[in-house]
């Protein structure tokens, strides 16, 4: 730089011309290609499994997951010396016999309210259509302005006039209704059900007869005793994480479904007892059983009372006790049941949810629960147990 440009240059401008650049801080973590690429296939070919094998995971997960439940009362009915096999069968049975009973109890207003749906929604779409006047009114507009332009390009000859020779006409006709096959894929649906839900409960019978048996084993087959210390204390936090989480999740449902049976035999909708059931039956299915109970009871209620205003009273009566107590009361009682972070739940579920459907939704967070207690006592799982806590 010459002393004529330093002159006219402002003294800061020079210092900084006349300063060397810093030096950039390169992070240098070496990949190894290798290893990534087995993980991710590894990650592959689980999800794989999981996928194609979720008629045997979920069954699994879901005596699992119901003989973490029902444990504290058959632990507390043998310190009564009550033995075990007796007072899970009779804890099972009890079980079955009250979901019978109430249903047996509610089956003609469940008929009825099943009945009503369709025409529900008959109305409905006809009571959108009267209100709004034309909806479709754009629409059509465009239609009709779109067919006058093509009207108009064939009387100028822009379309070719051998356009429409040889050509064929081609007309689908849709399958007709076939009654058996309904009935028999209705059928094989409902006996796939029964068997699954068979399996559940005979599985979570073994779980409970067994007691702790499987854990006294994994202790057993841990090397060492600073594994066999570290097992533990996996165990011990799976089984009160997932015991705390499942008390919860009652409480907050048994909440929903009281507040909606009140809710609604306010506004005097008919069957009120079967919507406050309904509702905190599906309070278990994050995010989904919430807008299907609002849905449902709208269509429902726009059929009683036969008006819009009184169809958005109810859905939004029930939406609103969903949201207050999924979005108050339940993240409190959740965040002291587990250490999960919400971003990594919604993830979860969405994974979850993907894999195996509703069911996916049901397991999700317990499952994300188990994993976090097992990567956190694990030295290169340690970031993923980091990654998935609050």
């Amino acid at each position: 730089m010459t002393e004529e440009a330093a002159k006219d240059t402002p003294l800061a401008e020079t210092e900084a011309a006349l300063l060397p650049e810093p030096e950039r801080l390169l992070l240098h973590m070496p990949v190894d290609i290798r290893n990534v690429s087995l993980v991710i296939l590894a990650v592959l070919a689980s999800l794989f499994m999981l996928h194609w094998a979720k008629a045997v995971f979920i069954p699994l997960m879901l005596g699992l997951l119901f003989s973490y439940a029902l444990s504290p009362v058959v632990n507390w009915l043998e310190l009564k010396r009550v033995p075990r096999w007796l007072s899970a069968a009779v804890l099972l049975l009890a079980i079955l016999g009250a979901i019978g009973s109430t249903a047996y109890s509610l089956r003609n207003e469940a008929s009825q309210l099943l009945e009503s749906l369709p025409l529900a929604a008959q109305k409905f779409r006809q009571a959108v259509k009267t209100r709004a006047g034309k909806p479709d009114g754009a629409l059509e507009n465009v239609q009709k302005a779109a067919s006058q332009i093509e009207q108009a390009a064939r009387e100028s000859g822009t379309a070719s006039p051998g356009s429409s020779r040889g050509a064929m006409r081609v007309v689908v006709e849709t399958a007709t209704f076939n009654v058996r096959d309904y009935l028999w894929t209705g059928t094989l649906g409902l006996l796939t059900l029964i068997g699954q839900f068979t399996v559940v409960v005979f599985l979570t019978y073994f779980l409970m007869l067994s007691g702790d048996t499987f854990c006294r084993k994994l202790i057993k087959l841990a090397p060492g005793f600073s594994s066999k210390k570290i097992t533990l204390q996996a165990l011990h936090e799976i089984t009160g994480q997932i015991q705390r989480y499942l008390q919860v999740q009652l409480l907050a449902s048994a909440l929903v479904g009281v507040l909606t049976w009140l809710a609604l035999l306010i506004i005097g909708l008919d069957n009120a007892a079967v919507w406050g059931i309904a509702a905190g039956v599906l309070n278990l299915v994050p995010y989904v059983g919430s807008l299907v109970t609002a849905g449902a009871s709208g269509l429902v209620g726009f059929l009683q009372f036969g008006s819009l205003d009184m169809a958005i009273v109810v859905a939004g009566a029930s939406l609103f006790i969903h949201m207050l107590v999924g979005n108050l009361f339940t993240p409190w009682l959740t965040s002291r049941a587990s250490r999960l972070s919400p971003v990594a739940v919604f993830v979860g579920l969405l994974a979850w949810g993907w894999l195996w459907g509703v069911w996916g939704l049901l397991l999700g967070i317990p499952i994300l629960m188990i994993v976090k207690s097992v990567c956190d006592r694990i030295d290169d799982l340690k970031p993923i147990g980091e990654f998935l806590g609050s």
